[in-house]
């Protein structure tokens, strides 16, 4: 492209976007005052719409389909791009499951007397108008649409290249439910355009857009966080750890493990590196080991871990930060659980960290230590997501801390205010 047709081709993106983003604008403020029963009532109707839809909505897809098959994507990224009946009735299912959520808009919390009579308490509020940034899967297109719209926000999505039809067509179908519904159909949009330069002219839109959410790989994330002027909630990737533990009962950290590692192994909480401690390495090992192997697991370890599982490799130092998503899994020996916290400490992604223990103290101790957005005792790592953890759905997983860490449901896409109530009170 000539320098002359990409400057076109900014200032194209920059007007498009602007206009859609002021739109959203407009659309949050609506949307922030919106009763329950009125966005319970949107959702409801999006949902029986993308069943109703579900032939229009197979056909934009197939189009995708065809386009990615072309471009030789992966049969897993077709996988995720596909949209069938049984994806179809799970959408519709999952803004159900959302209207049937409690609104956090207009709960507050708590609130005190302060000694010149003033009451003074906390409002939850949406934060406004939401960037959503995010890869190949047009099922995430309605999760992020209800959750949005549930928690009083306007969103606009920029989805992947190979999910634009079906993402359109589900933009489509989302507005129409809207206007339905009496709300703005602006208050959930598509941007749609493939053009790079759209994405950089969201990233820019720092008067109109209140934060940018992306979801994705590393390195589309790592982009966001590069060019963005608008604050951004993100993870990175994640190195997760189960640290197995001195007299930890070994039957449960086998089952753990193999959860962990193997049941969705390509997923950002699975677990990437097991930590045993010496004492429970020579009868734990073993076990684990013949587990893995049997479902295909590639074994990395330390020498100690070589030691007693003979089909490991050697691993190197470029595998303890590293996020495989695939079946293999970085294993080290360690002396305790100091060591087990300093190697978290280094190599950890504050994503997921997990503890097999008897003892509750030492149980604690790990809690209180470890810098994770989910630290579990007795539990697998794939637990951290936001309906295994009783939020209902989740638009994804920060662990930027502000102002969300771990899993973003409803809550997590809201603010609070201060609400003051007097009866003429005057500062002094």
């Amino acid at each position: 492209m000539s320098e002359i047709a990409a400057k076109a081709t900014r200032s194209v993106s920059q007007q498009l976007i602007g206009e859609m983003c002021l739109a959203a604008r407009g659309a949050a403020r609506q949307l922030a005052v919106a009763g329950r029963a009125l966005k319970d009532q949107a959702l409801t109707l999006m949902a029986q719409a993308v069943m109703d839809q579900a032939p229009a909505l197979k056909a934009a897809n197939a189009v995708d389909l065809e386009a990615a098959r072309a471009a030789g994507l992966t049969s897993a990224m077709l996988d995720r791009l596909t949209l069938d009946d049984k994806t179809i009735a799970s959408m519709a299912e999952g803004l159900k499951e959302v209207a049937a959520l409690p609104d956090p808009v207009g709960e507050v919390p708590g609130m005190w007397r302060r000694p010149n009579g003033l009451l003074v308490g906390r409002m939850r509020i949406p934060l406004g108008v939401i960037g959503f940034i995010y890869e190949s899967r047009p099922n995430v297109t309605l999760d992020a649409a209800g959750l949005c719209l549930k928690s009083g926000n306007a969103v606009v999505l920029k989805g992947g290249k190979e999910a634009l039809n079906s993402n359109l067509a589900l933009a489509g179908i989302v507005g129409q439910a809207l206007t339905a519904a009496g709300l703005p159909a602006a208050a959930v949009q598509v941007i749609p355009t493939t053009d790079r330069a759209a994405t950089l002219a969201l990233l820019g839109m720092d008067e109109l857009v209140d934060v940018i959410i992306p979801r994705g790989g590393e390195g589309l994330i790592r982009f966001v966080a590069a060019n963005s002027r608008i604050p951004v909630l993100k993870h990175y990737k994640g190195v997760c750890h189960v640290y197995v533990d001195k007299g930890a009962d070994l039957a449960m950290a086998v089952d753990i493990c193999v959860n962990a590692k193997c049941q969705r192994p390509g997923v950002c909480n699975a677990m990437e590196t097991l930590l045993v401690h010496e004492g429970e390495a020579a009868a734990f090992l073993p076990k684990v080991a013949q587990a893995l192997l049997a479902r295909g697991v590639e074994i990395r370890g330390c020498p100690a871990t070589r030691a007693l599982v003979p089909q490991a490799v050697p691993a190197s130092e470029e595998d303890w930060p590293a996020e495989f998503l695939e079946l293999i899994l970085a294993v080290k020996v360690v002396p305790g659980m100091d060591e087990a916290l300093d190697h978290i400490a280094a190599y950890g992604s504050l994503h997921t960290e997990a503890i097999v223990t008897r003892d509750h103290g030492r149980a604690m101790r790990f809690i209180n230590a470890v810098d994770a957005s989910v630290v579990l005792v007795n539990a697998s790592t794939r637990f951290n997501d936001g309906g295994q953890l009783g939020l209902g759905a989740e638009i994804g997983i920060s662990t930027s801390k502000l102002h969300a860490f771990g899993p973003m449901g409803l809550t997590e896409l809201t603010t609070t205010k201060f609400i003051v109530f007097g009866e003429g009170q005057v500062r002094v």
